[in-house]
């Protein structure tokens, strides 16, 4: 009898762990979601090799939509952005679409999207980390670029936690090894001190033409002083 009964509360609790499964799977990011889209960089670098010692852009929707080329036509720039993305998955797909450019410079922006996805602070400075750690692997001294997460109308009330991850990201910059931080969320505010929605597009999330202008404005001096 306490055979059965022992039987029946192990087969319970393991029908409740099996129950928590896709809950806790879900939560996970998809670790394959953007293997087409790294592939389709990979192939388009066979068929037209990329520039040497250029300035990388790498990260979320905000860079893959930042028109590089045209916004600093007197600097040599590749652009691997790719929208939606986490900065764990920037930093998981470094030594792919990263380290075999050998930059002279790598400008990132993401993390936004792990906030929203309710990642925390310290896991988006997690991620931050990796990716260095993964660059540094293979070019130790170039210099890397972290544009802090800025405010936007859309997701405003997350910018607090946002605030908390570039506060973190920073602090380690400060530390040196090449890295730098520029945050442009001051100048993308208004006398209210709410985001300025006519930087923005209509979706309030991503920029518009005038909200990439004052970000190439912001960033061109660094470009040229690295």
């Amino acid at each position: 009898m306490k055979t059965c009964v022992s039987t029946t509360i192990a087969g319970a609790l393991l029908l409740a762990l099996l129950a928590q499964l896709p809950s806790l799977t879900a939560a996970e990011p998809q670790t394959n979601k953007w293997e087409a889209t790294i592939v389709a960089f990979e192939q388009k670098d066979k068929q037209t090799p990329p520039p040497k010692d250029a300035i990388l852009f790498v990260g979320s929707s905000s860079i893959r939509m930042w028109k590089t080329a045209e916004s600093f036509p007197a600097l040599t720039t590749i652009n691997r952005g790719f929208g939606g993305s986490y900065l764990s998955d920037v930093a998981r797909y470094a030594d792919r679409i990263v380290t075999p450019y050998k930059p002279r410079l790598i400008v990132v922006y993401a993390g936004g999207n792990d906030i929203t996805g309710k990642r925390s602070a310290e896991q988006v400075f997690a991620a931050y980390k990796d990716f260095v750690a993964t660059v540094r692997k293979s070019l130790p001294t170039t210099p890397i670029i972290y544009i802090a997460m800025a405010p936007n109308p859309k997701r405003w009330h997350l910018y607090p936690e946002m605030q908390k991850a570039n506060a973190l990201i920073r602090d380690y910059a400060k530390a040196g090894g090449q890295l730098r931080f520029l945050d442009f969320g001051p100048r993308m505010l208004g006398a209210d001190g709410q985001p300025r929605p006519e930087l923005f597009l209509k979706d309030k999330l991503h920029l518009n033409a005038d909200g990439y202008k004052l970000w190439n404005s912001l960033l061109l001096p660094h470009l040229k002083a690295e």
